[in-house]
């Protein structure tokens, strides 16, 4: 048996939880490739050192003042060092960090440092190697992972490591210069780990026992899912439910790898189990999970003869990409189509974008509405109960929500409804007390 363990934030927020750390790896000696984020928050108010770093790098920038926030940083890893009982190495590495960045390197290379010294102070107060994910992570312009090239160049290093950690969010580009992932790249820099040493499981510790069927801050003590399939987690990530990065599923799933998402302050908790294959029929509840989020933009256009009209989608999705917008669902009917857009995308661009599609679809009839929120109802045993569709849209009536949009898949792993944002989340309480109280 082989375990990669990743460790979030909130999990290397400060000594205590390093601590914690410590005592989770050594309780299973089959815990032998650990990946470890920035320190978060250690509490309300406090800072993430990756934000810290942002700052840092933004006031010298500005010719503003640097020194105190650069203060807080090294102020910050020398006490974790120290209360860990080591000493002497951190604050030289924080020497050079800071004369690299006076001398001009990257944006990239300096938000990246917090998990670089991370790494370095785990790794030391493990007895394990560190190895630097420079060199062996490789990222487009664009932050994705070269999943392939990362894995021969990770196969090659690791084979020489039993044990080791490894820092997360970060790799190179092309030229060989530090390239981050998005925020929560940790993920996936954990996924590919496991992938690369065929591991038996994939454990990514946080400070929450797994996914729950629904968001706590709109429904109180959701239930927990105990198992779930990549599939529904795709959707649920994608629908804003976040607590795993949506790309750090590939690397595991394409590997057969299952993941554990497991909580660092109650490691009893077994938490989520994510896998290829859930025996829906013998699942307490017919749906998996409700996610969603609002801040949507919906453009229906109206078009007779629409349906028989070649090229017409393909038209309509390249005047977005004109726009450098995703399409995020599109809904139609036999005269009708709708472009679901993200409100972020469109940027207070929509007048422009309708007079585009009035120029190059010539319909007969446009509307826009801005003020749409998206809600994805989950779960591969809805394609095994006849009437879950109607059952959703009773539940959304007796509430008084008009649905606006409708989207389902053939597969039936997801129902997509649109409703106005201000029935956001009297919508989703709705859907729950349907399938799950």
């Amino acid at each position: 048996m082989l375990k990669v363990a990743k460790f979030g934030g909130t999990s290397v927020a400060d000594s205590l939880q390093i601590e914690k750390i410590k005592s989770i790896v050594e309780a299973d000696d089959d815990r032998r490739y650990i990946v470890v984020s920035a320190p978060g928050k250690r509490f309300e108010k406090d800072s993430k050192v990756t934000d810290l770093f942002y700052l840092f790098k933004n006031n010298l920038d500005a010719n503003l003042p640097s020194d105190q926030i650069w203060g807080i940083i090294r102020d910050r890893f020398i006490a974790e060092e120290i209360a860990l009982g080591n000493s002497g190495i951190i604050g030289k590495e924080l020497d050079i960090i800071k004369q690299k960045i006076e001398d001009g390197e990257t944006i990239d290379y300096i938000v990246s440092r917090g998990e670089y010294l991370n790494a370095v102070l785990i790794a030391k107060y493990l007895g394990f190697d560190f190895v630097d994910a420079k060199d062996l992570i490789v990222l487009s312009d664009s932050g994705r992972p070269d999943i392939k090239a990362s894995i021969e160049n990770l196969k090659k290093e690791l084979k020489s490591h039993e044990r080791a950690v490894i820092p997360g969010f970060y790799g190179t580009d092309k030229n060989g210069k530090i390239k981050t992932f998005s925020r929560g790249g940790s993920d996936i820099t954990g996924a590919l780990v496991a992938a690369t040493v065929d591991a038996d499981i994939y454990e990514n510790w946080t400070d929450v026992s797994g996914f729950l069927m629904a968001d706590p801050r709109i429904i109180e003590n959701p239930k927990k899912i105990s198992k779930i399939t990549y599939k529904e987690l795709r959707e649920l990530s994608y629908m804003g439910a976040k607590v795993l990065h949506e790309e750090a599923i590939f690397p595991a799933k394409q590997a057969n790898i299952p993941i554990n998402i497991r909580n660092t302050n109650d490691p009893a908790d077994g938490g989520t189990l994510i896998t290829s294959d859930v025996d829906d029929t013998k699942e307490e509840y017919i749906i998996k999970g409700i996610a969603g989020s609002k801040d949507f933009t919906d453009i229906t256009i109206y078009k007779e003869g629409l349906s028989t009209e070649r090229g017409f989608v393909r038209k309509l999705a390249e005047i977005m990409e004109d726009f450098d917008i995703t399409l995020e669902h599109i809904p139609n009917g036999i005269d009708t189509i709708s472009a679901v857009l993200k409100n972020e995308l469109v940027d207070g661009r929509l007048d422009e974008i309708l007079e585009r599609i009035q120029s190059v679809l010539s319909p007969d009839q446009i509307e826009a509405d801005e003020d749409l929120a998206i809600i994805a109802t989950v779960g591969h045993g809805m394609s095994y109960r006849p009437g879950t569709a109607a059952k959703l849209f009773s539940a959304l009536a007796r509430n008084d929500i008009n649905i606006r949009m409708i989207d389902q898949g053939s597969s039936e792993l997801n129902i997509i409804v649109g409703v106005k944002a201000s029935d956001f989340e009297k919508a989703i309480e709705a859907i729950y007390r349907e399938f799950v109280k």
